[in-house]
């Protein structure tokens, strides 16, 4: 059996249980999270950094629990979801890649025989980028 996304949303809210959970993890707030987020971000950089592949998964996985921990967070405080926050980062990278999304779906699909150049690509981003500023 593999554990799935659903299984460490699972997790965090029995972390974060008030009368059950752990009492480091229901102390936390958006703020106090920063620096583990920072730090798991480094060992992330760091282990790619050596090429030690094997342990990478481990380190992305501490780093995925800070995106659950913040997820949850703002949950309770009605704020926002994991679900928002994956919707907002889909909605994003489609808007953000047409050279591969023509249509900004999923779906959509660019012809391989007209691709746009590199040149069009980043000229695009940069416009894109610009008009979400």
């Amino acid at each position: 059996m593999s554990y799935t996304i659903d299984d460490l949303q699972t997790l965090m809210v029995r972390l974060r249980d008030p009368e059950t959970g752990c009492p480091w993890d229901t102390k936390q707030t958006f703020r106090t999270i920063v620096p583990h987020t920072l730090e798991e971000a480094h060992e992330v950089a760091d282990t790619i950094e050596r090429e030690d592949y094997g342990h990478l998964k481990e380190e992305l996985g501490d780093l995925l629990f800070q995106v659950i921990f913040y997820a949850r967070m703002g949950q309770e405080q009605d704020l926002f979801s994991f679900a928002d926050i994956v919707d907002t980062l889909v909605r994003k990278l489609l808007r953000r890649h047409p050279h591969v999304f023509p249509e900004g779906t999923l779906e959509s699909r660019v012809d391989p025989d007209n691709r746009p150049t590199d040149e069009w690509i980043a000229a695009s981003w940069e416009r894109i980028k610009a008009e979400e500023r």
